[in-house]
């Protein structure tokens, strides 16, 4: 049985192409696995707080000498890692803003990059000091473009942060196997926009339909 951790981070409801198509990426799964859990998280309409100066001193000090302020300050981010942690296949909605994520997203992503929870220091290896810990996941990234030609060969291909930050931020703490579907020419619309949501739908029904259903290790 897959546990799958569905994210949004749009602000919009409707209108949000992210949204819909996440949300479809998850029903046609669901219909080839109906046994499998879903857990839902909206980043978009229920934010979680930015890191502050008391997570930082939460998160850089040993469980066993924390203070009850400092348990207190590190409290949201130990449920987020916890539920991050209980998934095996993560599904992750999300538009391109200003070329990367949106900071609902970073702000989720600050709170569960965590030492000691999703990756270790090792500070005798001085070649190679961190190491994932978060290992034998997959990960699906359904992206939003207002414009196009922000994949591989287009002509905004080098103003795109959005792809490789999400690849290289969950790769270093072990999430390698990620597929990201794009939904671009969304300012566009038309035949144009239409095009790119069947593209993306294809790409779905193939990674739903073909996907092993062992994704736990």
């Amino acid at each position: 049985m897959t546990h799958i951790l569905h994210i949004d981070s749009s602000p919009r409801s409707a209108r949000s192409h992210s949204r819909r198509m996440s949300q479809e990426f998850v029903e046609r799964w669901k219909r080839v696995h109906p046994d499998d859990i879903v857990t839902y998280r909206d980043l978009g309409h229920d934010p979680v707080p930015h890191v502050d100066e008391p997570w930082i001193a939460a998160a850089y000090t040993a469980p066993e000498l924390r203070t009850p302020e400092l348990w207190e300050a590190i409290r949201m981010s130990d449920r987020l890692v916890d539920e991050f942690l209980a998934a095996d296949l993560y599904v992750i909605g999300t538009p391109m803003y200003n070329f990367s994520v949106p900071s609902t997203l970073k702000a989720y992503i600050d709170q569960i990059v965590r030492p000691g929870r999703t990756f270790a220091v090792d500070a005798e290896d001085v070649d190679n000091p961190y190491k994932p810990l978060v290992l034998g996941k997959r990960m699906v990234v359904i992206s939003a473009r207002g414009g196009g030609g922000f994949g591989p060969g287009g002509q905004y291909e080098k103003m795109n942060y959005q792809t490789p930050y999400l690849a290289a931020v969950f790769g270093f703490i072990g999430v390698t196997d990620v597929t990201f579907i794009d939904v671009e020419y969304d300012e566009a619309g038309g035949k144009t926009l239409e095009n790119a949501i069947a593209h993306a739908r294809h790409q779905i029904t193939q990674f739903t339909e073909g996907a092993s259903h062992a994704v736990a290790p």
